[in-house]
């Protein structure tokens, strides 16, 4: 569990850097402290990483082979895609600061950095990124909206009943809400990791929510993204993917 946080759930942090050494004590660092850490040595597979994936916070260099470091983080809000982003780069004048805030970035941090600072960067920008999703206690995407003090969710108004495990697939999916979330890491996240990861409960639990939110609504919000698991979003570019 991660210092200061009140939940069992673990953040998930892409690191996205060039610089093997780097890229080795940050990794181990954070992981010492509780987070679960992806890494990219590229522009390029950050990219692929976080379009497939669901992250809590990006630490993105700027210098980097392929995309560079603000490229990506435009290329990041261009896409809508609302994760906040730390840059980590050794370019620390003004000028630099202000792009790298410009191109998207929520926070900047100057190499060389103490990795106290780095964690409680880290911790405000996880905070802020389930904040933002959140008003007054309660998750909504569409017209869904989910009450997470009282557990209790309504489409258009009316109320849907849940079962234990649908209400805690719906409340992780719509957390991670525009992102494809694979059947393993809804497993994880859902069931916990010694689940059987051979089992179709996954699916068989999308369907279930899918008869209790979506049956008789004229706007879909839970898709099958074809090859990769599942996406809930207001509508869906593929719309063989259903």
């Amino acid at each position: 569990m991660c210092q200061g946080q009140q939940t069992a759930y673990m953040i998930k942090v892409l690191l996205v850097e060039d610089e093997a050494s780097v890229a080795s004590f940050v990794n181990r660092s954070l992981t010492e402290a509780g987070y679960e850490v992806s890494i990219a040595m590229d522009g390029d597979t950050g990219w692929q990483m976080i379009a497939g994936y669901p992250f809590d916070v990006i630490l993105l260099d700027v210098m980097l082979p392929g995309i560079n470091g603000l490229d990506l983080c435009r290329k990041i809000r261009a896409a809508k895609y609302t994760t906040p982003v730390l840059m980590l780069t050794a370019l620390g004048s003004t000028e630099n600061i202000v792009t790298g805030l410009d191109s998207g970035a929520d926070d900047y941090l100057v190499k060389p950095f103490k990795i106290a600072e780095l964690l409680a960067r880290l911790r405000s920008l996880a905070r802020r990124n389930h904040k933002a999703v959140e008003e007054e206690g309660g998750l909504h995407i569409a017209d869904l909206k989910i009450d997470v003090q009282a557990k209790t969710v309504t489409r258009a108004g009316k109320p849907v009943s849940l079962t234990a495990t649908e209400y805690r697939l719906l409340e992780y999916m719509v957390r991670n809400a525009k992102r494809v979330l694979s059947r393993m890491d809804i497993l994880e996240q859902v069931w916990g990791v010694d689940f059987n990861m051979g089992t179709n409960v996954v699916d068989v639990y999308v369907n279930y929510l899918r008869k209790k939110i979506d049956k008789g609504n004229p706007v879909k919000l839970i898709h099958t993204a074809i090859g990769m698991g599942y996406i809930i979003k207001e509508a869906y570019e593929d719309e063989n993917s259903n």
